[in-house]
């Protein structure tokens, strides 16, 4: 399946008092990753908001192998698992500057549409990028 490559440098903010990037944060990498890979591809997330169509997370799986600390370099690896149906699932995975693999998760996002708060199929124009 496709894949992309984001790059985020970690903030001194985004560490806790140990100096590791705290877990919470990891949310906020794997959202860039998405809508890197998204915008990759041509589609844009405001767009798609625009025309009525949401993707809330619906699970999120996480393994911190290794910590990321202030100053490291994340390379952001993500892929999408299958072809999308109601949902989409991406798989992650985060490098350090030294290629050190640092932690593996993924999300499971469901298309809804925003005015029905109701499951929708996925777009055909999403699918017909996939192919």
């Amino acid at each position: 399946m496709k894949s992309h490559i984001s790059y985020v440098k970690v903030r001194y903010a985004e560490t806790d008092q140990m100096g590791v990037v705290h877990h919470g944060n990891y949310a906020q990498y794997f959202e860039i990753a998405r809508l890197d890979w998204l915008s990759a591809l041509g589609i844009s997330y405001k767009t798609m908001e625009e025309n009525g169509v949401m993707l809330p997370v619906y699970e999120l799986n996480t393994k911190f192998l290794k910590p990321a600390v202030f100053e490291d370099e994340l390379e952001i690896e993500v892929q999408l698992k299958e072809l999308p149906s109601v949902k989409i699932t991406f798989e992650y995975l985060i490098y350090n500057q030294n290629k050190e693999l640092l932690t593996k998760a993924f999300t499971t996002l469901v298309f809804m549409d925003s005015k029905t708060k109701k499951p929708i199929r996925c777009p055909q124009y999403i699918l017909d990028k996939l192919k």
